[in-house]
């Protein structure tokens, strides 16, 4: 018994984190430990926020977006990411693959995966370091698919163990407040939920060379454009770099993106201003920094600009040198 006394830890209570922001690349950087990019494809002011519930080994999490968004993400290595959307988005898509009304999503740490969200999207997610969760499961007797955790980044689950898992998740993480329940009994509650996800899924696998071939072809362009942040690239470069008609282009970003790709370029083009307005330093300008990603006609830039963001370049500028 004196074992056991020493072995559990004081009743100290959850302490809820509550983070609220109004730029997408800043959101992504509420969220503890993950790396991330975000990138706002649909128009308007955005407002994003997270509530967060961190233990040393495990994090809990609801995020919610206001605007559609292009997403690359990473978490921390040895662990692994379970998403769960609140209710039916079936516009969202993980690595290109559409998230049904029964899936959710899973990612290994330390693997780059990418999102696409719509508008007023909602979230919950879970990551747990891999030695606590492999210490859980057999302290339970529950065996874990490793090869259907690492290949698949959907998995499929009953309509009664969601709705369970959502219900838990949301009394967890219901309000930015200290939670009456103690530390560990939180943590054991998660911990008990994710071992109920993963002993009941199914891989929602896509096995197709149609899928594969698109992912590839998505996967060079972005790179390209990346790579050249600068230069007014077109859609004729984007088929010649990825060796596939216009068609065929077009295609592949509309089934993996959800986005034509004259729209991605001129996206991902705003949005690497802005974050350069949100850094930038004393003395440089928006001409300078617009020029820096291929704008030239400031007219239209600012336009455009003030189309997807809701508010003018020297607005993100005058903030950050404030």
């Amino acid at each position: 018994m004196t074992g056991l006394k020493n072995h559990i830890a004081p009743k100290k209570s959850v302490k809820v984190s509550c983070k609220q922001a109004f730029d997408a690349d800043m959101h992504a950087a509420n969220l503890t430990n993950w790396q991330q990019e975000y990138d706002q494809i649909s128009r308007g002011g955005f407002h994003g926020s997270i509530v967060e519930l961190p233990f040393s080994d495990l994090q809990v999490f609801k995020e919610v977006t206001s605007q559609a968004l292009q997403q690359k993400c990473m978490v921390w290595p040895d662990s692994v990411w379970l998403g769960i959307p609140l209710n039916d988005q079936s516009d969202s898509r993980i690595n290109g693959l559409s998230v049904r009304s029964d899936n959710i999503m899973c990612r290994p740490g330390g693997c780059e995966f990418d999102l696409t969200t719509p508008q007023d999207y909602e979230l919950y997610g879970m990551v747990v370091k891999l030695p606590a969760l492999m210490r859980m499961a057999e302290i339970h007797d529950v065996e874990l698919k490793w090869s259907e955790l690492n290949d698949y980044g959907r998995l499929v689950l009953p309509e009664k163990t969601l709705e369970e898992v959502r219900f838990l998740l949301n009394r967890l993480l219901g309000s930015c407040s200290t939670q009456g329940l103690s530390a560990r009994i939180s943590h054991d509650l998660v911990m008990m939920a994710l071992l109920e996800v993963l002993k009941v899924e199914r891989p929602a696998p896509a096995q197709t060379q149609s899928y594969h071939h698109r992912k590839q072809v998505v996967d060079l362009a972005r790179a390209f454009i990346q790579e050249n942040p600068d230069t007014p690239l077109t859609v004729t470069d984007l088929c010649q770099v990825t060796n596939v008609s216009r068609r065929s282009l077009q295609y592949a970003f509309e089934s993996i993106l959800d986005i034509s790709p004259i729209q991605y370029l001129r996206m991902s083009r705003l949005n690497g201003v802005r974050r350069a307005l949100m850094e930038a330093e004393a003395g440089q300008n928006i001409a300078d920094l617009a020029a820096q990603w291929g704008f030239w006609h400031m007219s239209q830039f600012a336009k455009d600009y003030r189309l997807l963001f809701g508010e003018r370049p020297s607005t993100a500028l005058s903030h950050n040198l404030t």
